[in-house]
């Protein structure tokens, strides 16, 4: 037999993400408490919560228990943008119970909320403080503040009143508080300082009818009230990739032919290299790669001004200002040092899929770091494989950039150790070569899928990133400091006559002139070398073309 279950309907808070932490809504006529201690935010989520949902038919009721006069709290609430004057007096009344309060008995306070309510009908109802009633209640017993508490619920349930009871509480608070065990719903906010950082939370500790988010979800107050930033999971279902068997180009031809086609769409690229390297210019490349196939993108900028970042793309042959006037890219800036990981991870999720982007760069893990507040930096990977098992869940092909700093004796991909999270690695770095500082990029890895391993030289210019030549004769090569081998060990012959039949190997035949010009050595000391070498049997020695000179030629050592 099937039992069908009545849902209970609900009301929206009109608050940012907060609907998504209760489970989808608010009960409705729910009677709730909003606690934490002063400042962490609870009055303005109380207005903003009532000038959403108050109506001339439904109205809102907000009472005052001995705090701030209403004058003084719309005072500072109409800052807010959800404050609508207009509604004031209308829609939302404001009611000062302190007159009640002073009496110090509860009763008193109860008769007026109950006179109140029945003279205007609202539809929610807020007391502010709540705690406040406490002091009211005096000696009385713990019994009868309960009782006080159970009688107030009851009336106002049985009045079709959504209630918030806004207190001053801290988490420590006895368990046994009878408020809490009467409650249909209980959201701690909390504000703590971390060093120069202010972090705001939101923890639902008690919802009835409802499956709310767990853990504490970070939270800003700003010109538009509450943004509320619900925790980011890596859920099973999140986990699950969009596969498909299309490659998305890197914007450079020659990179896309080291990675058989280029990047397979949905992957997650990471693109390493020391200040300068050209990261940012191959991110610009990609973006606009997509750009030019009607792709649209996001660029979640740590370090650089939009307006920056798309000036220095221009300089490298990329108009992604064109792009953002054709609403085929948004970027976003993102700098502040307080920024939670939820908080990142709703813009950038926002802007793609408002753009209904098929490409995404995070330029860079480093800035991004940096931009988080301290507790958040202290779980760094965590924070970032949430995002990215986030993200990577919608489709999207993602470039991540990370500077690394150059040691020119070890191979460092990224100093946040993100790796394993990646599907493509490919690294940047500085070689010296012959005197001067050039760029080699290769690619390191690229999950099930083939790739090149050739270490190229590229340059940067005013098409970007464009590859060159192998440098061959040399090895150490990722070192950054390359050299040439040195001449191979022969047997009976000494360190100068071997260097002399290398040279003969790479340059051909040739006349003893180019032959001293090359090594540098004397004339006496370059023809005895060579009529030893003549001797051995390494040389052989013939007749040049220009005015009979003859030229000697390295004769090849079977094994």
């Amino acid at each position: 037999m099937t039992v069908s279950r009545l849902a209970i309907s609900g009301l929206s808070t009109g608050v940012q993400g907060l609907d998504a932490v209760l489970g989808g809504s608010l009960p409705d006529f729910s009677f709730n408490l909003l606690v934490g201690e002063p400042g962490t935010g609870k009055t303005t989520l109380a207005h903003q919560i009532l000038f959403k949902n108050a109506t001339e038919e439904r109205p809102g009721l907000y009472f005052s228990v001995l705090g701030e006069p209403p004058i003084k709290m719309l005072r500072y609430q109409q800052q807010f943008e959800f404050f609508d004057q207009s509604k004031v007096g209308r829609a939302v009344h404001f009611v000062n119970l302190s007159e009640a309060a002073l009496t110090r008995r509860v009763e008193a306070v109860l008769d007026a909320v109950v006179a109140e309510t029945e003279r205007l009908r609202p539809g929610l109802v807020v007391v502010d403080s709540f705690r406040t009633v406490t002091p009211v209640a005096g000696e009385a017993p713990a019994s009868e503040l309960q009782d006080f508490t159970h009688r107030l619920a009851l009336f106002l349930a049985s009045r079709e009143a959504t209630t918030f009871l806004v207190g001053e509480y801290s988490e420590q608070e006895p368990p046994d508080n009878p408020l809490f065990t009467v409650a249909d719903g209980i959201l701690w906010l909390t504000n703590a300082l971390h060093r120069h950082s202010s972090v705001r939370k939101l923890r639902v500790a008690k919802m009835r009818g409802r499956a709310p988010l767990s853990g504490a979800h970070t939270f800003r107050i700003s010109s538009q009230g509450l943004q509320v930033f619900p925790r980011a999971g890596v859920l099973p279902a999140a986990g699950m990739r969009r596969v498909e068997s299309t490659r998305a180009s890197t914007g450079v031809a020659a990179l896309d032919a080291m990675m058989s086609g280029g990047i397979p769409r949905g992957d997650l690229v990471l693109v390493s290299g020391p200040s300068g390297s050209g990261k940012t210019a191959l991110s610009t490349q990609f973006i606009g790669a997509g750009g030019a196939r009607g792709e649209p993108g996001v660029i979640a900028a740590f370090e650089e001004h939009p307006d920056v970042y798309l000036d220095r793309a221009k300089g490298l042959g990329d108009d992604l200002r064109g792009m953002t006037e054709r609403g085929l890219l948004e970027v976003i800036y993102l700098r502040p040092l307080d920024l939670s990981v939820d908080e990142t991870l709703y813009e950038i999720h926002r802007a793609v899929k408002e753009k209904g982007a098929r490409r995404l760069v995070i330029d860079s893990l480093s800035g991004f770091e940096i931009s988080l507040a301290a507790p958040f930096r202290e779980d760094f990977r965590e924070s970032l494989y949430r995002l990215v098992g986030a993200l990577t869940a919608t489709g999207v092909t993602i470039l991540l950039t990370a500077e690394v700093a150059e040691d020119f004796t070890s191979l460092e991909i990224s100093p946040q150790v993100v790796s394993f999270l990646t599907d493509v690695i490919i690294v940047q770095r500085y070689i010296e070569l012959e005197g001067h500082l050039r760029r080699m990029m290769t690619v390191v890895k690229m999950r099930n899928s083939e790739h090149s391993s050739e270490l190229r030289l590229y340059e940067l210019g005013p098409h970007g990133v464009t590859l060159g030549p192998v440098p061959r004769g040399y090895r150490r090569l990722l070192t950054g400091v390359p050299e040439r081998p040195g001449p191979a060990r022969v047997e009976g012959l000494t360190t100068r006559e071997a260097a002399l039949l290398d040279a003969l190997r790479e340059a051909g035949p040739s006349p003893a002139t180019q032959l001293k010009r090359a090594m540098g050595l004397p004339s006496p000391l370059m023809a005895q070398s060579l009529e030893r070498l003549l001797a051995l049997g390494y040389v052989e020695k013939g007749k040049g073309r220009a005015r009979g000179a003859p030229v000697y030629r390295a004769i090849r050592q079977d094994s």
